[in-house]
């Protein structure tokens, strides 16, 4: 007779294993795993090598005291969470989808700038139509965004990105030039053409350099072997703003950041020539299970909302 091929004890319950598997990919821990799992860390770790053994492929490979996952494993983590959160989440689902969006929490993870002049018509509106969901928003920026998604502590976030990592989703929606701010006066405001080499002799007001604004316009600078100082790094762009109206230097802004309400006192210049577009967008994990009322959120963001006709608006450089 023949041998039939061999059938492991938990292959009537494959959420277990893949459960387990995908909590351990997740902490890059047994322990950690065993944790979250309320299990023993022997049972997790019988799991995950039953798993191994009948997927015929090594999983994990052990560095220090951190599992990693080795590509084959990073294949099946892939595949495997967004089946196991789906089905972990089932249950909010269906209650969710009973009770509409009558009911329950949105977090959303921004940087000062999306929440000052990016999200205000698209909280106006999600308000509108789901006065009943509690929408928090979590000041921050950065890898401490990144930090609140991995960590499932937010549903999303909505901010601009250069680099995505491998773990997260970005989708752009809309995109800002970049502009040259300073005092009204100042001899680049009515400047016919307005070339990288005019701003050396000028001090920039700058966000600190940790963050993205600083990184790129120093990697323009350096690529085109133009030199610049700094004369400030302060975080807000409002602040920022200010700064350049007292006169104190000049700066390089997203148009995203310039209002009506500047036109007396700055003049703006596009600088698109010399510095990409900043997109803004929604930053999501892959994998990720979505409420609905994260889900209605994401449908809100669009180009539209985002839409701002004032002087200062992409493709403008009036003073």
């Amino acid at each position: 007779m023949a041998r039939s091929s061999p059938r492991f004890y938990y292959k009537g319950d494959r959420l277990k294993p893949l459960r387990a598997f995908c909590q351990v990919a997740r902490l890059g821990s047994i322990s950690r795993a065993a944790e979250a799992l309320f299990l023993s860390q022997p049972a997790v770790t019988l799991q995950v090598q039953a798993l191994e053994r009948e997927l015929g492929q090594p999983l994990f490979e052990r560095i220090g005291r951190r599992f990693s996952l080795t590509r084959e494993g990073q294949v099946l983590y892939e595949l495997a969470r967004p089946l196991v959160e789906g089905l972990d989440g089932l249950d909010a689902e269906f209650r969710n989808r009973i009770k509409g969006l009558q009911a329950g929490e949105l977090h959303v993870a921004a940087g000062t700038s999306t929440i000052l002049y990016l999200l205000p018509p698209l909280v106006q509106a999600f308000r509108e139509q789901h006065p009943e969901v509690q929408l928090v928003l979590h000041n921050v920026t950065g890898q401490d965004g990144l930090g609140l998604l991995r960590s499932d502590a937010v549903d999303l976030a909505v901010g601009s990105m250069l680099d995505v990592p491998a773990d997260l989703a970005y989708e752009p929606v809309q995109s800002f030039d970049p502009m040259l701010i300073c005092p009204p006066g100042h001899p680049l405001a009515d400047k016919p053409e307005i070339a990288l080499e005019d701003l050396s002799p000028y001090g920039l007001i700058l966000p600190p350099r940790r963050l993205t604004t600083y990184r790129l316009v120093d990697l323009v600078f350096q690529q085109r072997r133009v030199p610049y100082t700094v004369a400030l790094e302060v975080g807000g762009w409002e602040v920022i703003k200010q700064y350049v109206a007292m006169g104190l230097g000049i700066s390089i802004v997203t148009s995203i950041c310039l209002t009506e309400a500047d036109k007396g006192r700055l003049a703006a210049r596009n600088l698109r020539a010399y510095f990409p577009p900043r997109s803004y967008g929604v930053v999501m994990r892959k994998g990720k299970y979505l409420s609905p009322q994260a889900r209605a959120f994401v449908d809100l963001v669009k180009p539209g909302l985002f839409e701002r006709r004032d002087y200062f608006a992409p493709g403008h450089s009036e003073r």
